[in-house]
């Protein structure tokens, strides 16, 4: 089975130590962004990804396919043209102080790209899987389009659809989110949402107080879950992260899983490490592989907030876990 990520990778830059931007002057470089993190953990996992983007006829393009093919994604449907990489530079939180992002995106070659770029008789040619997320569309009308047209073409080809609600407060507003995602929504067979996403992405009010307790409030947010899959009945999975959040470095992170009208939860973890991004994309990695590889439900919660939480301790976008270390890290 064949999964194909479609979104836009960058060139990450991360403030060393528990420094503020203001004060560093040298970052860590690496490359990440959610649907290439995706696609490298399901490839380290052993199975078949491929990634779609646009990149620049560039030696930082040249180098994002060449690290993407290290950890055995196929890179070979990639377009290229272009201005340039997209940036973004993370300072990390420290204990009361979370972490905070800045984006360098704009005219980026992805950001840019028009839907004639993407001949997806052609992209998605052998694919049984489509992963995309509410990222994308944040970046430009005519990116929405293009990922309707996406959506409308697995249809039409019997290709399962599978949307991470990922919204970015920094990239568009909770009303522009709630408006796209009404239009792609019809088309989504799996659909990834965490705790701090799904009143902002989907207008379904998830908890009653915003607190950064979101364990403490499962049951409210469960039955937004049912709300979701009410009004979109083709939505056959629903997989969520909540946390209680005390710190940067401490939280408490707990999944849920929604599928055929029953719920089943993951074990709490109980987090201290150094405050990191992506574990929302190696979980949504886990629950695909999970469905690739037909684990039943309740080890497919377990499995993919194993990979969550092991992914927090490793620095960079991707989660270079193999399947005996999240499997070890459940038994702990």
């Amino acid at each position: 089975m064949q999964v194909t990520t479609f979104g836009e990778i960058m060139l990450r830059l991360t403030v060393p130590g528990n420094q503020k931007f203001v004060q560093t002057d040298w970052f860590h470089a690496n490359y990440g962004g959610a649907e290439a993190n995706v696609a490298v953990s399901l490839a380290l996992l052993g199975d078949q990804a491929t990634f779609i983007t646009k990149l620049p006829n560039n030696i930082l393009g040249d180098t994002v396919i060449q690290k993407l093919n290290e950890f055995g994604v196929d890179t070979n449907r990639i377009v290229r043209g272009g201005k340039r990489l997209g940036l973004y530079f993370l300072q990390p939180g420290a204990g009361v102080r979370s972490s905070k992002v800045i984006y360098d995106r704009n005219d980026s070659a992805f950001a840019a790209s028009k839907d004639g770029d993407y001949h997806w008789d052609e992209l998605l040619d052998g694919t049984d899987y489509f992963y995309i997320s509410g990222i994308t569309p944040a970046l430009s009308e005519e990116l929405q389009a293009t990922l309707l047209s996406a959506v409308k073409f697995c249809q039409d080809h019997s290709i399962k659809v599978i949307y991470d609600a990922n919204f970015r407060g920094k990239l568009w507003t909770a009303d522009e989110a709630n408006t796209f995602n009404s239009k792609i929504l019809p088309f989504v067979d799996i659909c990834l949402v965490n705790d701090e996403d799904l009143e902002n992405a989907f207008g379904l009010k998830a908890f009653d107080n915003r607190n950064h307790q979101a364990i403490h409030e499962k049951d409210s947010f469960k039955q937004s879950l049912e709300e979701l899959t009410t009004n979109y009945p083709n939505i056959k999975l629903v997989a969520s992260i909540l946390r209680n959040i005390y710190s940067a470095q401490k939280s408490d992170w707990q999944a849920i899983l929604l599928t055929d009208h029953k719920f089943y939860e993951s074990s709490t973890y109980n987090m201290q490490v150094v405050p990191e991004v992506a574990a929302g994309d190696a979980f949504g990695a886990a629950i695909v592989h999970g469905v690739l590889n037909n684990f039943k439900p309740q080890f497919q919660v377990d499995y993919a907030i194993a990979a969550a939480t092991l992914k927090l301790t490793i620095p960079g976008d991707f989660n270079l876990s193999r399947d005996s270390e999240i499997r070890d890290a459940m038994t702990r």
